[in-house]
């Protein structure tokens, strides 16, 4: 067991900003809210642990700490009360052999068809008429109603018409503009993508009706209710669109396929069955109906919400869960790879000492100081509400997370769940980190927000639960966005980066209240940091405002991502629409 002093921080390799990439072979196994990537996790465990030291993290999520740990040589202990978290983290380190996993997962496929009687996903070819095509993807279009003549619009048809601008839309049949906003009174499929013996690439042919119902009576679906009392439900007008069932957002070819697939991993021996089902958890999303279309290319699935767009695609389940397969080994082999270059790891074979309990972050079943370090990314706030996006793979886990202990500030009429009692969260938390630290052990934790309010209640926490915040180690995680929305949200007021934060037990006598600082002062660093071009983007800005804001031991209270913007129009900057990053009013121009 190590312990690093409290008089060695500075002279540690810590990063000061942490560049990490998601496109790793762990990252892209298995989708889940607000990753840290692997690489992100370990130059932290490196320096604040040995090989063979016990790293914790109270609020695991999907078990990243876990899989940085194990490859450096660690143990770790994960909690949380997510049964999806416990799934995804205590799977990512079940390697499994990677030809018992292809040999199981053809197997599983080859009876999910017996099944279901057929392979619906064959069909004809309209170009050779053959029979034996197979369908990878259908385009869906939503019928919305003419708020004029009430005809049913097929929005596909009638943006087609508009040559894609959807201003321009019109009913067919009067004229009059139509929208997502009018209501919605249908689905009709518009477009099949098809691979055929007689093209070397894929066909788009008018849908085929040949495939589309697959009954089988006794085959279990998921009957799982998205309720009133759940954040999701309101935001998404769940209850207007008559989506309040998570069977409701799949097409029935792809809830019987996904059904079929469920029962066949049912059968399978259990660590490759495990393995299994995290891959057939890991396409639940992209199989439904959440899986956007664009013109230019498919937008992916929202994972942050349960929106389904006018136009969104229906995908061959059997593919999507063969290349999760793939993608599931490429994770083994990454982390096996990881693994070798640690001598005298503590790896029993293909096991990790890696262990997952459902545990609440403030009640952890762990005797005290039994822990060499902890590494953790709590929730952010009410930026996400990790339990009811989990729903959607939960319903067919057959088990569900408590949401009603889960650490978030409810927002809009649900105030249930209130900022008062997210800060009593945290500090019993933090104090319960505390407890079962080694003695001069460090606490690192993730946390990002665009709320000043919010990141003084972290600062509140930190101190009520008797530690302090080692402002010289303050480090700046970005993780690189995928989108011109995420790029651009600077100023829409979401932050996309986040702090890392290391702290240690508050020493005797030190003091950790920290001061207000003018409007002045505050605008004043604003314009120094972007005048030292120490940031690009508004988000980045932000975050280097905070970390100055730490150094200088001010109350964070009043430093919000919206007057950071404001501060950087005055100066003339803007975004650029194509990289996010910040242009001259000239140039903008």
């Amino acid at each position: 067991m190590s312990v690093i002093p409290t008089d060695r921080i500075a002279a540690m390799n810590l990063p000061k900003d942490v560049w990490a990439s998601r496109s790793d072979p762990v990252y892209m196994a298995h989708a889940y809210l607000t990753k840290v990537p692997v690489e992100a996790i370990e130059p932290f465990i490196k320096e604040f642990t040995r090989p063979g030291d016990v790293v914790l993290d109270p609020f695991a999520g999907s078990g990243m700490t876990g899989v940085a740990a194990a490859a450096l040589g660690r143990r770790a202990r994960l909690f949380d009360i997510s049964v999806l978290g416990k799934h995804i983290g205590s799977n990512y380190v079940n390697l499994v052999d990677p030809a018992e996993l292809n040999h199981v997962a053809s197997d599983v496929m080859a009876r999910t068809v017996e099944r279901l009687g057929r392979d619906p996903y064959r069909v004809t070819c309209k170009k050779c008429g053959r029979s034996d095509a197979a369908l990878t993807k259908r385009v869906w279009s939503v019928l919305v109603e003419c708020s004029s003549c009430h005809s049913a619009v097929n929005y596909y048809r009638a943006l087609e018409a508009a040559h894609w601008h959807k201003s321009k839309m019109q009913c067919p049949a009067c004229g009059a503009v139509v929208s997502a906003k009018n209501p919605n009174v249908g689905e009709e499929a518009v477009i099949d993508s098809i691979t055929c013996q007689c093209s070397p690439v894929q066909l788009d042919q008018p849908p085929s009706s040949d495939s589309d119902e697959v009954v089988v009576d006794g085959l279990w679906r998921p009957n799982v209710e998205i309720g009133a009392d759940r954040q999701m439900y309101i935001a998404q007008s769940l209850g207007k669109h008559g989506r309040t069932n998570v069977a409701a957002f799949y097409s029935p070819r792809n809830l019987s396929v996904l059904a079929g697939l469920h029962e066949a991993i049912g059968a399978a021996p259990d660590r490759v069955r495990d393995k299994l089902l995290f891959v057939f958890t890991s396409i639940l999303t992209r199989a439904s109906k959440r899986y956007q279309w664009s013109i230019k290319r498919p937008l992916n699935a929202a994972n942050a919400n349960y929106y389904v767009a006018p136009i969104f695609y229906e995908w061959n389940v059997f593919d999507l869960f063969s290349r999760k397969v793939e993608a599931a080994i490429r994770s083994d082999d990454w982390i096996r790879d990881r693994r070798g270059t640690w001598s005298g790891s503590l790896f029993q074979g293909d096991r990790p000492d890696v262990e997952y309990e459902i545990s609440s972050a403030d009640s952890l079943p762990l005797p005290d100081a039994s822990v060499d370090y902890v590494f953790t990314d709590p929730p952010f706030g009410s930026n996400l509400f990790y339990a009811d996006m989990a729903l959607f793979q939960e319903a067919w886990l057959g088990a569900f997370t408590d949401h009603d202990k889960e650490a978030v500030i409810d927002r809009g009429r649900l105030k249930r769940r209130t900022s008062d009692r997210y800060e009593d969260l945290i500090v019993a938390a933090l104090t319960e980190c505390r407890r079962v630290l080694r003695p001069d052990g460090w606490i690192t934790m993730v946390f990002g927000n665009s709320s000043g309010a919010v990141w003084a209640l972290v600062q509140r926490a930190v101190a009520s639960a008797g530690l302090a915040i080692d402002a010289d180690s303050v480090a700046i995680l970005n993780k690189g966005q995928r989108s011109v929305k995420g790029l651009a949200s600077g100023f829409e007021h979401t932050a996309t980066m986040d702090l890392i934060l290391s702290m240690r037990a508050k020493r005797d006598g030190e003091s950790t209240t920290p001061k207000v600082p003018s409007d002045d002062e505050v605008a004043d660093a604003t314009r120094r940091l972007l005048a030292q071009d120490r940031a690009d983007s508004p988000s980045h800005l932000y975050l280097e405002l905070l970390r100055h804001g730490l150094r200088a031991g001010w109350d964070l209270s009043g430093i919000h991502l919206r007057t950071v913007t404001e501060t950087v129009r005055d100066a003339g900057l803007h975004v650029a629409a194509a990289t996010g990053r910040f242009v001259s009013q000239a140039t903008a121009t």
